[in-house]
């Protein structure tokens, strides 16, 4: 039974599920970014329908919302997709007299241009395809269009995105801004083998994130898997001074501490290590207990960027 439930899940393309706080997170941040492009927009231009927002931002907001550190959210991504989407849109909008034509032919130029100047932002082809169908307001604005209400929205979602992800520490965005990663500057070469499907899904769970994944993104995802089956439970002789460690909670309770001193001893009671907190519940503080609890405490290392 549970096989045949494991070939439907993946035949519908239905992934693990995250933490209840990224759930959470994502929510708030549709909510937030699309209120404030109506709201700002309408301070600027006191239009409305497609003239205020275009529709295409509700796709943007579930990118930069709920897949922040996804390859198709980022900046360029968001911007390029956007802005180079809307002028294809409008250009054939004024050259194709043919609605239908002129629809499709917006779609499929836009997402040329979007893979010649690699920003593929799915949202894009809506943006092109409103500059055509977004009825008469829409057409008046001729290649204004692309200034309000497309650049202007974009700018909107953009600066809520990077203030509102900034605010949950497992969150950063741009993904550039991220301070700490899963795989080493200079990763030692393992010796190839298979890996469990648990340790994968397990893995998953350590990203907690509806990602599309990219190259990097796959690295993390090996390198936390290889963790996993080789290290499952971290070792006091694993703790090191100077080095950054997890416990790979998520929500409030996620924490990032970097040893800052220790006082060795052959006593594991008296084994004593000082940490700062590097990131999460408690920024910037500083505790001390045996290297055992800590090793305890620790999920697996990260690396600062």
């Amino acid at each position: 039974m549970s096989d045949s439930i494991t070939k439907i899940k993946n035949l519908l393309g239905i992934e693990g599920s995250v933490s209840h706080a990224e759930k959470l997170a994502s929510t708030l941040g549709g909510i937030i970014g699309i209120t404030l492009i109506s709201l700002v927009s309408y301070q600027f231009t006191g239009a409305s329908g497609p003239a205020l927002i275009v529709p295409s931002m509700g796709a943007s907001a579930v990118l930069v919302f709920a897949v922040p550190h996804g390859k198709l959210s980022q900046p360029w991504q968001l911007f390029g997709g956007h802005i180079i989407s809307a002028f294809v849109g409008v250009s054939c909008y004024l050259l194709i007299p043919n609605l239908f034509l002129a629809g499709g032919m917006a779609v499929g130029l836009a997402i040329g241009a979007m893979h010649v100047t690699r920003c593929i932002h799915p949202p894009g082809g809506a943006t092109a395809l409103v500059a055509v169908v977004g009825g008469a307001k829409i057409h008046a604005l001729g290649y204004g269009y692309i200034l309000t209400p497309v650049l202007l929205n974009t700018i909107i979602i953009f600066i809520t995105a990077v203030i509102f992800n900034n605010f949950f520490p497992w969150r950063r965005y741009p993904t550039a801004m991220m301070q700490f990663s899963d795989v080493p500057p200079e990763p030692e070469k393992k010796q190839a083998h298979i890996i469990d499907r648990k340790y994968i899904e397990q893995a998953l769970q350590d990203i907690d994130l509806v990602i599309d994944l990219n190259a990097d993104d796959l690295q993390q995802l090996f390198a936390l898997a290889l963790e996993h089956a080789e290290t499952p439970n971290f070792s006091s002789d694993q703790i090191k001074l100077g080095h950054y460690y997890t416990n790979g909670k998520h929500g409030a309770d996620w924490q990032v501490r970097q040893i800052i001193d220790e006082a060795r001893s052959d006593d594991p009671k008296k084994d004593m290590v000082i940490y700062r907190i590097a990131e999460g519940k408690g920024l910037q503080s500083a505790d001390s207990c045996t290297r055992e609890e800590f090793a305890q405490w620790a999920n697996r290392e990260l690396y600062h960027k």
